[in-house]
């Protein structure tokens, strides 16, 4: 089942700015899924057409199956949303933010207090139920808004920049819950500027520039278009000239004695390279990426759009 579909979306402002051109885009049930662009690009505008917050000026949305415009009230129901901007009352208490919120609902308060608790305690906010928002750490911030748009267990939480400015002890924090209800069934739609957040959690992405989707389909196969990728690997000894030499299916550049830079080429794989040096008695202690894989062909995607 689809828990969201779009189809041929348009928005245009009052001013004249055409900010949606027919985007069309589907989101399976469990899926966690990115909407990724630049500024500007769209995505805001479809998740206020989605929350109801803005009115399309063409085009359908279905939520779960049902209309936006037939059954608004219902597709409400089904859906969480975690705003960029911090958006509640900084005086109030983060356990009455969240119970309140409940009570949109109709959730009776009871229900809403042990409901709230458990949420708190999974987003790390337990011990910080009575202290007013204002004096929570942005992080700590993020996760009550998390936590107040999941106290009506929506079955679709929809996620805008929910990790920004926030530290990376605590972003993998979030990852690790976000995974975990995904998991459990509550199907994600996130949008980041974090591109390495979006390859760790997401199975399918979409992709907008200046209000059209370029991209959409599966992550992993979108990563699979990446015709060549480079890592750094950091050796235990120096290398030798002679093993440098042999080494085949690969450009090298050696940064330091202990740290080479290569490029896999002509479809050679990671763990053929890897064989290489082994053959070769060479000791690998770590290896990663040089760059971001998303954010590689994201980049090339947006610069290489013959719309531009």
């Amino acid at each position: 089942m689809e828990a969201l579909s779009i189809q041929n979306l348009k928005k245009t402002y009052a001013t004249g700015v055409q900010a949606l051109q027919g985007v069309s885009l589907s989101v399976l049930e469990g899926d966690f899924f990115a909407l990724l662009g630049p500024n500007g690009a769209g995505k805001t505008t479809i998740i206020g057409i989605v929350t109801g917050l803005v009115n399309k000026t063409a085009g359908t949305v279905r939520i779960f199956g049902d209309d936006l415009d037939v059954a608004p009230e219902r597709t409400r129901v089904h859906i969480g949303v975690v705003p960029q901007e911090f958006n509640f009352n900084i005086f109030e208490k983060v356990e009455n933010i969240v119970v309140s919120q409940a009570g949109y609902y109709g959730i009776p308060r009871a229900q809403a207090m042990r409901d709230a608790e458990v949420l708190l305690k999974q987003l790390g906010l337990w011990e910080k139920r009575d202290a007013q928002s204002r004096m929570l750490s942005g992080g700590m911030k993020r996760r009550l808004m998390i936590a107040r748009a999941l106290i009506h267990r929506p079955r679709l939480l929809i996620l805008d920049e929910p990790t920004a400015g926030v530290d990376i002890e605590l972003r993998r924090g979030m990852w690790e819950f976000l995974a975990k209800i995904n998991n459990e069934g509550v199907t994600i739609i996130l949008t980041t500027h974090y591109l390495e957040e979006a390859e760790q959690l997401c199975k399918n992405v979409a992709i907008i520039n200046k209000g059209e989707i370029i991209e959409h389909g599966s992550m992993r196969e979108l990563l699979s278009t990446l015709e060549n990728e480079s890592f750094l690997f950091y050796l235990k000894d120096p290398i030798s000239d002679v093993v440098l030499g042999a080494l085949q299916h690969c450009d090298i550049h050696q940064v330091d004695p202990t740290t080479l830079e290569v490029t896999l080429k002509d479809g050679a794989r990671l763990n053929d390279f890897i064989v290489q040096l082994a053959r070769a008695d060479v000791t690998i202690q770590s290896m990663r990426n040089k760059s971001n894989r998303l954010e590689e062909i994201f980049l090339s995607l947006i610069s290489g759009d013959t719309r531009e």
